[in-house]
């Protein structure tokens, strides 16, 4: 009866078992979820979908290798999964092998010494290897491992396939580290690199705790020269970034944020921190947030607006000393004022430049300024002189109807005067706030061009902060023009600073794109959902890089010096905090505070 028994037992265990095994089978698991498919098994690669992966493992290492070897292969900008399977060797067994191979390259040196042979560099140094681990491994300063190493490229199509895998195959290759392709065992490669902790390659190498370390690429990014301004706390390890721009390629940096994301304070922070290393600091405010900052630090502030005292002439021209070509000169100023008369008139058509052109160099020569280098030290024209040029002038009536807004109507006097007041040492805020929205564009133009002629004349550590940079991307000839003062900086000492918040219009113009390219430094806080896809194709942003700066706090994103980059807390102190805020509650606190 016991067989019996048992016999039903197992029947209804098998019943059951069917029974859960097609419940289980209606059901949708994880696997079915990521599964591919379809999935073609190649010699040399592996079709997921409609991608292609191929695999590799590390063949050899040489004698000595540098601290994170595998970050260009990280950061190279390709998909790619790395797979590190690690194996504890017992320490006993290792040291017999290594006991008998003493005992046998010892007997080798013994008997060439005897026969009298030529010394063997190799085998002595092997021998000292050797021995040396010995002593470590039986100190417990070192363990013995075996690695396997495997790596598993991704691409849309087999050219591209064949070239990420040569540029991987390049890359360690130049050091001395050989790969070779899971040939004939693609599916093993890939399953081997996937993070299931299996290793159905098996091809190990041996490695010591020391030599293990070299391996890992999860090194936290240092970002800090050591000296120069205290940007904030790297957020990966807690460490300072601190930067000195001047040291770098160029001295521009470019910053990125939605309205409130802590672009002005983190700004604002870098100018009182810059100011006591003793860089003077010029900024272009359009939005009047510079104010307390200048106050504090006893710096000039500016306002060019229609009823505001200073006031700046376009047609002033740098003082570049007797060296400086006066034709040069004097080309460059008249290409600059075409540049306004394009934002003040609009858009030229070519009849219209070529008169604008003539009208602009008889403007130069009513007052006497010649190629002669020695005549720019005359008294320069003004806007009204080139009005009464284009009245006298056949076929200007347009252009002098269109420019007479600005020097007998409703904009006459802000760009119609001389100059009467000249650049000072230490902050200087040009405040645009007041100007009409027309005349910003305008306004930012000629303020750029009169500090970029000072700052050619005389050369010092200077920051040009623009703050609202995209309002110059409207328009073509004062975008071409920033990129220019973008390109050159780096030549007069000059550090340019552009802060903008409208994303699309900055970057969807090819010299909003150039300016960043031309930034050594780069700073993004929070970003629009709106914007951030635009940002992550820019600076080439992983997904977790793109939710860090969706998700960010107020002074919180992601710092780039070069190719390098890491997650960014701005900090300030006590002090710090209140003079550069721009919170709306805690100015009003602050203005109470005082008032009492």
């Amino acid at each position: 009866m016991w067989p019996f028994k048992r016999k039903t037992a197992s029947k209804e265990e098998r019943e059951a078992k069917a029974a859960l095994e097609k419940f289980e089978a209606g059901l949708v698991s994880v696997r079915d979820l990521i599964a591919p498919a379809a999935m073609q098994i190649q010699n040399d690669h592996i079709q997921l979908n409609d991608h292609l992966a191929r695999s590799f493992f590390v063949l050899t290492y040489p004698q000595y290798v540098e601290t994170n070897w595998l970050s260009p292969i990280i950061n190279y900008d390709i998909n790619l999964d790395i797979s590190m399977h690690m194996y504890p060797v017992d320490n006993e067994n290792i040291m017999r092998v290594l006991r008998r191979k003493v005992a046998e390259m010892e007997s080798s040196l013994r008997i060439q010494q005897e026969k009298g042979a030529i010394r063997d560099p190799e085998l002595e140094i092997a021998y000292q290897d050797a021995e040396e681990l010995r002593d470590r491994l039986q100190r417990g300063l070192e363990r013995f491992f075996h690695l396997g190493l495997y790596i598993t490229v991704y691409a849309k199509s087999l050219e591209e396939l064949d070239s990420m895998s040569g540029h991987v195959e390049k890359v360690l290759g130049g050091q001395l580290i050989y790969t070779k392709p899971a040939l004939l065992q693609m599916a093993e490669g890939f399953n081997s690199s996937l993070p299931l902790g299996l290793d159905e390659i098996n091809v190990v190498r041996n490695m010591t705790t020391s030599s293990l370390a070299t391996t890992f690429p999860f090194t936290s990014v240092d970002l800090t020269t050591g000296r120069g301004v205290l940007y904030g706390v790297n957020r990966h390890n807690n460490s300072l970034i601190l930067f000195d721009r001047f040291e770098l390629e160029n001295a521009n940096m470019a910053v990125f944020a939605k309205s409130g994301g802590g672009k002005s304070y983190a700004v604002k922070l870098e100018i009182l921190r810059s100011m006591m290393l003793g860089t003077d600091v010029i900024v272009i405010d359009p939005e009047d947030e510079y104010k307390s900052l200048t106050d504090a630090v006893g710096g000039s502030y500016v306002s060019i607006s229609l009823n505001s005292e200073k006031r700046i002439n376009p047609f002033d021209l740098p003082d570049l000393g007797e060296d400086a070509s006066g034709e040069k000169v004097l080309r460059a100023a008249v290409i600059t004022i075409l540049g306004l008369m394009n934002l003040m008139l609009g858009k030229l058509n070519p009849e219209e430049d070529a008169l604008m052109d003539k009208a602009i160099r008889e403007t130069y020569a009513v007052k006497d300024i010649t190629d002669d280098l020695k005549t720019h030290k005359n008294q320069p024209p003004t806007m009204e002189d080139l009005q009464n040029v284009l009245d006298n002038m056949s076929g200007a009536e347009s252009l002098s109807q269109r420019l007479s807004k600005y020097t007998r109507g409703t904009f006459s006097g802000v760009f119609n005067q001389p100059t009467n007041f000249e650049l000072d040492r230490g902050l200087l805020v040009f405040n645009i706030r007041d100007l009409e929205e027309s005349l910003r564009p305008i306004g930012m133009y000629v303020v750029l061009n009169y500090i970029w002629n000072k700052i050619r004349f005389e050369q010092r550590k200077r920051l040009l902060v623009i703050d609202e940079a995209w309002i110059l991307m409207q328009h073509e000839d004062s975008a071409k023009f920033l990129y220019s003062i973008a390109k050159r900086a780096r030549k007069y000492f000059l550090g340019l600073t552009t802060i903008t918040q409208d994303v699309e219009d900055f970057l969807g113009s090819k010299y909003g794109k150039a300016v960043v390219a031309n930034s050594s430094l780069q700073l993004l806080f929070r970003q629009s959902p709106a914007s951030i896809d635009i940002i992550a194709d820019t600076f080439n942003l992983t997904d977790g890089e793109k939710f860090l700066l969706l998700e960010s706090a107020v002074g919180e994103g992601l710092f780039f010096a070069g190719t390098n980059h890491a997650a960014i807390k701005v900090v300030a102190s006590f002090v710090e905090d209140r003079i550069v805020t721009s919170d709306p509650a805690q100015l009003a606190e602050l203005n109470n505070l005082s008032g009492g």
